[in-house]
């Protein structure tokens, strides 16, 4: 059997079959990173539609198929699938240049690793009219609020993912249906917008003539993707199997996440629904996707930070650096004080615990279990997100397997001290573990029910 036809026979058997009566959702259940991408992939070969609900290319799924490195921002993972319709929601925030840069970036991959997983993609891609558009002047908006903070910045990715939903907030924003009007209401309003972000922003620099001739173009080749995805969803129930992919995760959420080191959009439960117009009832299952360990990029608090070599092999190990931006990410022990309270939040049916090959020469582990703030006990998260710089962590240390599980396909060859891992992680948060990631490769996830 070949290597690609054995890859695709092992997904097969770890993938489940997906209900038309009812949405199935992943997210990511810590500070993002976590992996999603690769779950969402394994879901969506039994997939019809696979939506993105939030966020915009802040955002990175990095996927291995047959050894071929594909990374994602804005775009749904569920692109490479090709029996599979690919939406972006009207949640979803989205800079077109960068959007069609993308879509170059892993056609290149496909042909630098001699595959054809993108072929066809603008036949199997569908755009919201109602999704908001990330202009130049958003990005560079961003940067100049990142300066004005210095050392209180937020560490965003400068793509201008905050200016660009505090205009839709107040109002000021641009669907992308906007691009479709008379050209002089776009123009008129484009000017406007300028003109009032220059007033606070004396610093910013825009040519409105090359602006508006560059959007111009850019949404002449969106067109043939734009629709009214609310009622071409609707239409699906009961025949379609739909997969919805979250952005970010639960601790950068707008309202639940460590605030103001956070996204600017709701990428928990509640931003599916609003982000793609679906009835709250029509979601069946939720699948988190959490690492073995935490990671987090930017600032922020971060409780069971690893400053010392531990956290360094740990960086050195994952590859921890973030997709989008290609900065470091700060590892730390597994906290199951953030994984309890994203699980409140989210109602998880079951999780994928990804990358627990990682740990594979760590003597011992440590897992974060309980927060104490001046002597007390939290209940869970705080909500005065500069605590966390003073929370004591209380842990409880587990044995480690010093065994190379890579590759393993079966999850009863896992070690007992990994499978022990494994349980005391699910008695803790009381939700099981369906998956176990074991490496970056499709192939490389064990189902365990």
């Amino acid at each position: 059997m070949s290597a690609a036809k054995k890859a695709k026979t092992e997904v097969l058997d770890i993938a489940l079959p997906l209900d038309p009566e009812g949405v199935s959702v992943v997210l990511g259940a810590q500070w993002g990173d976590e992996g999603k991408g690769k779950l969402v992939d394994i879901l969506a070969e039994g997939a019809d539609i696979v939506a993105r609900c939030a966020g915009g290319n802040n955002a990175g799924h990095t996927l291995v198929v047959g050894g071929v490195k594909y990374d994602f921002h804005v775009v749904p993972s569920g692109i490479i699938t090709k029996q599979a319709t690919s939406i972006i929601g009207n949640g979803v925030v989205i800079h077109l240049e960068q959007f069609f840069a993308e879509i170059e970036h892993n056609i290149e991959c496909d042909v630098k690793g001699g595959a054809s997983n993108m072929a066809g993609w603008e036949s199997r891609l569908l755009v919201s009219d109602r999704a908001h558009v990330v202009l130049d002047l958003h990005q560079s908006i961003d940067g100049l609020l990142e300066k004005e903070k210095g050392k209180s910045k937020i560490g965003t990715t400068n793509r201008g993912i905050g200016p660009v939903y505090s205009a839709k907030m107040a109002r000021i924003g641009f669907r992308v249906c906007e691009l479709y009007d008379e050209p002089e209401i776009f123009e008129a309003k484009f000017k406007t917008n300028v003109a009032n972000y220059q007033k606070r922003h004396p610093d910013l620099e825009v040519d409105v003539p090359a602006q508006l001739a560059k959007m111009t173009a850019l949404a002449a080749r969106l067109k043939p993707m734009v629709i009214d995805t609310i009622p071409y969803i609707h239409e699906a129930f009961g025949t379609k199997k739909i997969l919805v992919e979250g952005a970010n995760a639960a601790m950068l959420d707008i309202d639940f996440g460590t605030y103001p080191y956070v996204t600017s959009s709701s990428c928990t439960i509640g931003g599916v629904c609003t982000g793609l117009g679906l009835p709250p009832r029509k979601v069946k299952h939720v699948y988190g996707v959490c690492k073995a360990y935490s990671t987090r990029v930017g600032g922020g608090g971060f409780p069971t930070e690893l400053l010392d070599e531990l956290g360094a092999k740990m960086q050195k190990i994952g590859h921890e650096y973030g997709v989008t931006t290609g900065r470091p990410r700060r590892c730390g022990w597994l906290d199951l004080v953030v994984m309890k309270y994203s699980c409140q939040i989210n109602g998880y049916s079951s999780l994928m615990l990804t990358k627990l090959d990682c740990l594979d020469t760590f003597e011992e582990l440590k897992v974060g279990v309980k927060y104490i703030y001046k002597g007390k006990e939290l209940p869970g998260c705080p909500a005065n997100a500069r605590w966390l710089d003073d929370i004591e962590v209380v842990y409880e240390t587990l044995p480690g397997w010093n065994t190379d599980i890579t590759g393993i396909r079966d999850h009863n060859d896992l070690p007992a001290n990994a499978k022990a891992y494994i349980k005391y992680i699910e008695n803790q948060i009381g939700v099981k573990i369906q998956w176990v990631g074991v490496g970056p490769d499709r192939e490389a996830s064990l189902r365990i029910f």
